[in-house]
């Protein structure tokens, strides 16, 4: 049995899947896909924080289904642009949470995390599944990850 850690970048799914589906990921679906006769060793959630109900109703739905959540506030700038990046806090975690892991499964199509990526296969050792939607998925995500899967309508909410 393959110990997986899940790394998930909430707003980039957010995003991406409203964007290309004007829908929702759907967590417990893929949830039951990628641990489906693997052993969960972690899973993070990062998100931004914005103190609304429905978004902290979603955060104890992540809970429940069995994932941590990490939260940062959201930020809005003077121009009307919001800031919530989480790259930095999953590359630590991922390097930080992945030694029993046999499996890292990142949930982002930010090519940013390509470098991240590439560490974990040659330094780590470890294989790298990906999960994006495909046109907004990097690239070099794919190239650098072992598995790339896109999520399509299989995995979002009706």
């Amino acid at each position: 049995m393959q110990n997986i850690l899940i790394l998930v970048d909430v707003q980039n799914v957010y995003y991406t899947t409203r964007q290309t589906f004007a829908k929702n990921f759907n967590y417990n679906k893929f949830w039951s896909q990628v641990t489906h006769a693997r052993h969960v060793v972690k899973a993070i959630a990062y998100a931004v924080d914005k103190g609304d109900k429905k978004q902290q109703e979603f955060q104890n739905i992540l809970r429940a289904i069995g994932f941590e959540v990490k939260l940062k506030p959201f930020i809005q700038r003077a121009d009307g642009s919001a800031k919530g990046d989480w790259d930095v806090g999953i590359t630590i975690d991922a390097l930080e949470y992945s030694a029993p892991a046999d499996v890292v499964v990142l949930v982002s199509g930010d090519g940013d995390f390509a470098i991240l990526a590439e560490h974990l296969r040659h330094k780590k050792g470890k294989q790298v599944e990906v999960y994006g939607v495909a046109h907004l998925t990097a690239a070099a995500l794919c190239h650098a990850a072992d598995r790339y899967i896109p999520i399509d309508k299989e995995l979002l909410l009706n």
